[in-house]
C-alpha cells in the first residue's frame, strides 16, 4: 500500500484537459458546394487511386485548399473550373508521390478496351503502353472520358462538375474518341446517313 501511494505521488501530472474547439462553421455557399460536389469528386479520385479511403483523404485536402481561398474564389468567378483544376492536380500529385498509374488504366473498362486492341497498335504491349496512349489526350479530354465512360455521368453532369457548357464537353468527348481511334487504328465511324456496305459471303 505504501509503495502504491508513493508511486502515485510521483505519477506525472496529466495537466488540464485539452481545450474543446467548436466545429468550424463553413460559409453557407461553401457548405452547399461541398454537399453537391463531394461524391463526384470522391468517385473521380477513386477511379484514379483505386482506394476509397485514400480518395476520401485526397478530396478532404482539396476542400481544405478551396476553403482556405474561398472568398477569393468567389470574387474571381469560375468556381467549378478552379475547383476541378485543384482536384485534378491533387490526384495527379498523389499518383506521382506513389509512383503508380491511374487505377482505371490498370483494372477498369478503359484498360480492357485498350488491351483488347493491342494487336492493332504494337506500342500497347504493356500497361505503360496503354498509359502512353491515353496520356496523349489533353487533361480535359481525359477527364471527360473518365467521367462519361468510367463513372457513367451524363454530359450535363460532367459540364456541371468541370464548370463547362455542354457543347464544350461534347467537343472534348468527340476529340478524345477520335484521338483514341487514331491511336488504336480503328475504322472511322460512318457519317450519319451514310449507307453501310453489305457483307457478301
Amino acid at each position: 500500500m505504501a509503495e502504491d501511494a508513493q508511486e502515485a505521488s510521483h505519477s506525472p501530472d496529466p495537466g488540464p484537459p485539452p481545450p474543446v474547439h467548436a466545429p468550424v462553421e463553413l460559409p453557407l455557399e461553401a457548405e452547399a458546394f461541398y454537399l453537391a460536389h463531394e461524391q463526384p469528386y470522391r468517385s473521380y479520385a477513386q477511379a484514379h487511386l483505386g482506394n476509397r479511403r485514400l480518395a476520401e483523404e485526397v478530396v478532404h485536402r482539396v476542400f481544405d485548399e478551396l476553403l482556405s481561398t474561398w472568398e477569393e474564389l468567389l470574387r474571381e468567378g469560375q468556381l467549378e473550373q478552379r475547383a476541378w483544376s485543384v482536384l485534378r492536380r491533387t490526384v495527379r500529385e498523389e499518383l506521382e508521390y506513389q509512383g503508380r498509374l491511374p487505377a482505371y488504366l490498370v483494372d477498369g473498362p478503359v484498360a480492357l478496351l485498350l488491351r483488347a486492341a493491342q494487336d492493332r497498335l504494337a506500342e500497347l504491349d504493356s500497361v505503360h503502353g496503354v498509359f502512353a496512349a491515353i496520356a496523349q489526350l489533353s487533361p480535359r479530354q481525359c477527364d471527360v472520358i473518365v467521367l462519361r465512360h468510367i463513372l457513367g455521368h451524363s454530359t450535363r453532369a460532367v459540364a456541371g462538375f468541370m464548370g463547362l457548357d455542354e457543347r464544350t464537353v461534347d467537343y472534348h468527348h468527340r476529340r478524345a474518341k477520335e484521338r483514341l481511334r487514331v491511336l488504336l487504328r480503328l475504322p472511322a465511324d460512318p457519317a450519319p446517313g451514310t449507307p453501310q456496305e453489305e457483307e457478301h459471303p
